[in-house]
């Protein structure tokens, strides 16, 4: 089916900086998908459990776990979901597959804009003798002109070095302080969304790698992605890590944020 938003699972951790195990999260994630504890009904009014509504193509498996090879897996299988029509949403996995994921939309000319939310700015040039570190994916993609536009929300943790690398890329930083930024969000054109589960506060998701308090409520980071305007291309939700969390409430969480994330790609495909 052509022009569907597509889960793909990125079970891949090789670049994480501290904790390991968000691999394990794309069987949780579609598992609390499917609980029967909610019903498929977005809050825009999308019913999910249409049947075409969205597709699944499964995990990407990996041959060899290095990050090189990884990449080249990723791409390549982000490339033929597009290639037949399909607007992949990626489930990881941590967050350095979002690069690779990019060069495959580049390929076609996607996305124009990126909005990131994340606690971290992920624009370190090399963190811990890595280049493609989780820290360091929006140095890269933005190195290469993946995308025109890079919009970041609800930051945290800015380092003098990554206040220096948004200048030196011309990323658009909206602090957790400064929010609600609504505005920031309604872009026009394809749009690319990067949801790192860390934005929230870990009152909310504490089944992540990194706890960053004072982080986005669930209801904020979801009136944020209903504010985005343009045509989601695609997406991705990275950075959970079900070793972590023992009540399964962020599995529950990141399932809630992934079903709006399709409603709103469902919704603008039937208003354009």
């Amino acid at each position: 089916m052509k022009n569907v938003p597509t889960l793909v699972g990125i079970p891949f951790d090789g670049n994480s900086s501290y904790l390991r195990g968000s691999w394990a999260a794309p069987p949780a994630i579609r598992e609390a998908l499917r609980c029967d504890a909610s019903n498929q009904w977005t809050e825009l009014g999308v019913d999910l459990g249409v049947e075409g509504a969205f597709a699944d193509a499964g995990d990407i498996e990996f041959a060899r776990p290095d990050g090189s090879a990884a990449f080249a897996t990723i791409e390549r299988r982000i490339d033929s979901l597009l290639r037949s029509g399909q607007r992949p949403v990626s489930l990881g996995g941590d967050h350095s597959i979002t690069y690779p994921i990019l060069r495959a939309f580049a390929r076609h000319r996607l996305p124009r804009t990126i909005v990131h939310f994340d606690a971290h700015p992920d624009l370190y040039d090399e963190f811990e003798g890595s280049r493609v570190s989780h820290a360091c994916p929006f140095a890269r993609i933005m190195e290469e002109k993946l995308a025109v536009r890079l919009v970041q929300i609800g930051i945290r943790t800015m380092v003098r070095h990554q206040q220096e690398q948004a200048e030196k890329f011309g990323v658009e930083v909206v602090e957790m302080r400064s929010l609600p930024a609504y505005d920031r969000v309604k872009v026009q054109g394809p749009v690319y969304i990067s949801f790192d589960l860390d934005v929230l506060d870990p009152a909310f998701a504490p089944g992540v790698s990194h706890w960053e308090p004072g982080g986005m409520s669930v209801r904020e980071a979801i009136a944020h992605l209903h504010a985005v305007e343009g045509e989601i291309v695609g997406a991705d939700l990275v950075e959970f890590n079900p070793v972590r969390d023992r009540t399964g409430l962020t599995a529950t969480v990141a399932a809630k944020i992934l079903k709006e994330i399709l409603g709103k790609m469902i919704l603008g495909t039937k208003t354009r």
